[in-house]
């Protein structure tokens, strides 16, 4: 089977999906990207992620309609054609064709309209979390790059993501799954590709949103299912003590769910084991997913 992809309101093999040299995406990095779970051929907290997209879009890119984003049905479709249940999604939406945009500015210097987005969505299977992750527990290593706050892309999911990239390439010469992200002023921010949580005497912490951090669909759904398990929450500034003193440590993003974090590079979390706070989390989180994409 070939895989397929949507393209511009269109089903086209992978193969023959093309967008042009002249994409923001490709010579600038102008682009946006949601990473979604679907299980039983359904996404999950859908229009949860593309509300976060089209956020992301007036601030980055010029404001778009919800409609000009595939529905719920276009990614079934893509669900379908590509023969999957379970599976990771990503859409990615660019800032068209720059090479237009300037062709079409007169010499009088009135510019012309917005060139046109490129929309696109592919669909593969689920994979990269095993078993053994979530019943050992994994390892972070410290990033040796800071988070600004002046950073215009920080909170949003940019196309340009060579340094998350690079932060991943740092964990995973350490045979680590996460490079740990803090700010310029030495704030615990977040994962290369993912959120952090820390649990100490019970509750349950995370950096505040104007750290600044990625708003997680992952993130947001741990903070509603806390309270429902008994976990009192804290979005609150946290530092690189509060990480290392931590009771326990997990990641959160929309395919690993909840990950548990045992070592952080030397230092062991607790006792290197999985959290009870930790593995309850997972567990009301996977039924969370349950609830709203249905049994497979």
């Amino acid at each position: 089977m070939i895989p397929t992809v949507y393209l511009n309101g269109r089903f086209v093999p992978e193969l023959d999906a093309r967008v042009g040299v002249y994409d923001g995406a490709f010579l600038h990095g102008a682009g946006l990207f949601e990473t979604m779970r679907a299980e039983n051929a359904r996404v999950f907290r859908l229009e949860v992620h593309l509300e976060r997209l089209l956020r992301s879009a007036a601030r980055l890119l010029v404001p778009i309609r919800r409609e000009a984003l595939p529905d719920t049905e276009t990614f079934r479709e893509l669900l379908d054609r590509n023969q999957l249940q379970a599976a990771r999604i990503r859409l990615t939406v660019s800032a068209g064709s720059m090479h237009e945009g300037a062709r079409h500015q007169g010499e009088s210097g009135h510019t012309a309209a917005a060139p046109t987005l490129t929309v696109c969505a592919t669909a593969a299977p689920a994979a990269g979390c095993t078993r053994s992750h979530y019943e050992s527990g994994v390892g972070v290593v410290v990033c040796g790059f800071r988070l600004s706050p002046t950073d215009p892309l920080a909170g949003h999911k940019s196309t340009c993501y060579l340094p998350r990239l690079l932060g991943l390439r740092e964990a995973m010469q350490a045979r680590c799954m996460e490079a740990i992200w803090f700010t310029t002023n030495h704030q615990l921010a977040e994962g290369s590709i993912s959120n952090v949580f820390i649990v100490r005497h019970g509750v349950v912490k995370t950096p505040p949103l104007d750290t600044p951090v990625l708003p997680g669909v992952a993130r947001a759904a741990v903070l509603e299912i806390a309270p429902r398990c008994g976990f009192s929450i804290e979005e609150t500034p946290l530092t690189i003590d509060d990480l290392l003193d931590a009771d326990e440590v997990f990641l959160t993003n929309s395919m690993m769910q909840v990950m548990p974090v045992i070592r952080v590079e030397k230092h062991d979390i607790a006792d290197s084991r999985v959290g009870e706070v930790t593995q309850r989390l997972l567990d009301a989180y996977r039924e969370l997913v349950r609830k709203e994409c249905g049994e497979p």
